[in-house]
């Protein structure tokens, strides 16, 4: 039996076309691969406004946890005259860059007088039973191992300075601000590498 006209025709056309995938043979690339060789700048210090709200607040924790800097808060009323004090230096120590070889910070004053803060009930979650209060948040989490209500030591400028720089090396990485013994379990586990 011979095939049809058409069939022969037809066997003819599709072994002339082009298979159905042809596979895409790349030009050899070189191995080397391009990376930036440009130093880390260093981190610079943040200084936001004051807390009056909430939102701020959670504002200023989010963006602090996003950049692994740790946020630094005063707490402060209308009515304390040793905050009118705290707060200038901190802010100077701050703006002249002190913890920015560790890895900058973020600082706000918490106005915990105010009505929003009053009753957002700041005061009971993070334990502030005295002004002024210095509390670093790392990572959204509040140091309170590291907290700081002492009057003498938030007017001392070197224990300050000091303060500073080891919240700013704690980079997202919470508790004991890198270092050895810097936590509450750092004296027992410290050493373990």
């Amino acid at each position: 039996m011979r095939p049809s006209p058409v069939a022969f025709r037809l066997a003819a056309r599709v072994s002339r076309t082009q298979p159905l995938f042809t596979p895409k043979i790349w030009p050899s690339t070189t191995s080397r691969a391009n990376f930036a060789t440009t130093t880390k700048k260093a981190a610079k210090n943040q200084i936001f406004a004051s807390v009056r709200k909430p939102d701020d607040f959670y504002t200023y924790q989010s963006l602090s946890s996003s950049s692994r800097t740790p946020l630094i808060t005063l707490w402060t009323t209308s009515w304390c005259s040793t905050c009118r004090v705290v707060e200038p230096l901190v802010r100077s120590l701050i703006e002249s860059g002190v913890g920015e070889a560790e890895g900058g910070v973020g600082f706000c004053t918490v106005e915990f007088d105010a009505p929003d803060v009053m009753r957002a009930g700041f005061g009971m979650t993070y334990m502030i039973t005295s002004v002024p209060t210095l509390l670093s948040f790392d990572a959204q989490e509040a140091q309170v191992a590291t907290k700081v209500m002492d009057a003498r030591k938030l007017s001392d400028r070197h224990f300050l300075e000091e303060w500073i720089r080891t919240e700013a090396r704690r980079q997202g990485n919470r508790g004991g601000g890198g270092g050895e013994g810097g936590g509450i379990f750092g004296g027992l586990f410290g050493g373990l590498k």
